[in-house]
């Protein structure tokens, strides 16, 4: 943390009244001591109160630590009570505030920030009433979160809304190369992706407004590695499908890392990809998954075996798509794994942490 500003603060505004002093400071000890004081007013002054929505999930879990290892307060809106209170024990997380439907409004005014990361979970097989609740959850909570949001006074509304979204807001290719710029596809999930953003960009315009559409995220406790991961140690691991689509990946250090700096940093605003900068082919993920495990990846799964499975689900592992975070390239956000072999040595040497 940079400490010049700290200087510039005068004694009277460091030091509290009641604090005596046995003998004057030298100039040298009075300056470091204005620094360490100005510094942790600083620090307190660039303290934020976040409320999460989708806590309890793979990347939420994993932002809330952030956000509690830097000092920042956190508000946990969620649906389940006593399913949060299972994650963050209030022995272990006192310091969180947990809140259902009825008290988001609550939570909410008075935030510095919100971050919305709820919605029910694609990675499954679709019916007709599973695709109903993968778009009406993301668009219902998104809709509750933007008129709290909207309708709380000004002087406690939050100052920034950073409200996830997803990469199939650009359809499925073999061939092309999707940023931020590139419209929208066709299919599905372009179509959810695409109401979930419309009901966010509803919030109050004074209210900076980030979308980030999350690649597939890598982790060991959760998302598609942990089902990926089994399957290799049992010598039945390999590509799904023909291998050759792309896979848009992020590590989870790196989206909860971007999440963060979207919530502090003004820069970061409209939409972002929150995608590494190095998208591999499947076959290569699977490759290098088998060498680090010590696996062959010699076993393909076929298409009909894993639409049987998935049903149309299956369209998002079998078509894939090549996406690149161009904005935040710009923005000079900094990745910890750009390159996938990287991301899965640090994840497959991770103890789970919850």
């Amino acid at each position: 943390m940079e400490l010049w500003g700290a200087t510039a603060l005068t004694w009277s505004h460091i030091v509290s009244p009641s604090l005596h002093l046995s003998q004057p400071l030298s100039m040298r000890e009075s300056r470091r001591f204005r620094i360490w004081c100005g510094s942790d007013q600083i620090q307190k002054a660039n303290q934020m109160t976040v409320s999460v929505t989708g806590a309890t999930g793979f990347i939420g879990r994993r932002l809330v630590q952030r956000l509690l290892a830097d000092n920042h307060s956190v508000r946990i809106l969620t649906r389940s009570r006593s399913k949060a209170e299972l994650i963050f024990p209030v022995k272990d997380f006192p310091e969180i505030k947990i809140a259902e439907e009825p008290g988001w409004k609550d939570c909410i005014q008075g935030s510095t920030g919100v971050v919305n990361l709820a919605g029910f979970p694609i990675s499954t097989r679709w019916s007709s009433d599973i695709k109903k609740e993968i778009k009406q959850s993301r668009i219902r909570v998104t809709s509750k979160v933007v008129d709290l949001i909207n309708n709380a006074p000004y002087d406690i509304q939050p100052k920034v809304l950073v409200s996830a979204t997803a990469v199939g807001y650009y359809g499925t290719s073999e061939t092309e190369v999707f940023d931020e710029q590139s419209p929208s596809g066709n299919d599905y999930l372009a179509e959810v992706c695409r109401e979930w953003e419309a009901t966010a960009l509803t919030v109050n315009t004074d209210v900076r407004l980030t979308l980030v559409r999350i690649g597939v995220v890598l982790g060991k406790e959760g998302g598609a590695l942990a089902k990926m991961t089994p399957l290799f140690m049992m010598f039945a691991g390999g590509p799904l499908g023909s291998g050759k689509q792309w896979f848009s990946w992020i590590h989870l250090d790196d989206i909860v890392n971007l999440i963060y700096e979207a919530l502090s940093n003004p820069s970061y605003k409209g939409v972002i990809n929150g995608t590494a900068p190095n998208p591999v082919r499947l076959a290569e993920l699977c490759d290098q998954l088998g060498n680090i495990l010590g696996r062959p990846s010699w076993l393909p799964v076929p298409d009909f075996a894993l639409k049987a499975v998935l049903g149309e689900g299956a369209c998002v592992v079998l078509e894939g798509q090549r996406v690149l975070p161009a904005r935040a390239k710009e923005l000079g956000f900094q990745f910890k794994y750009p390159y996938v072999k990287d991301a899965l040595k640090a994840i497959l040497s991770q103890k789970v942490l919850i």
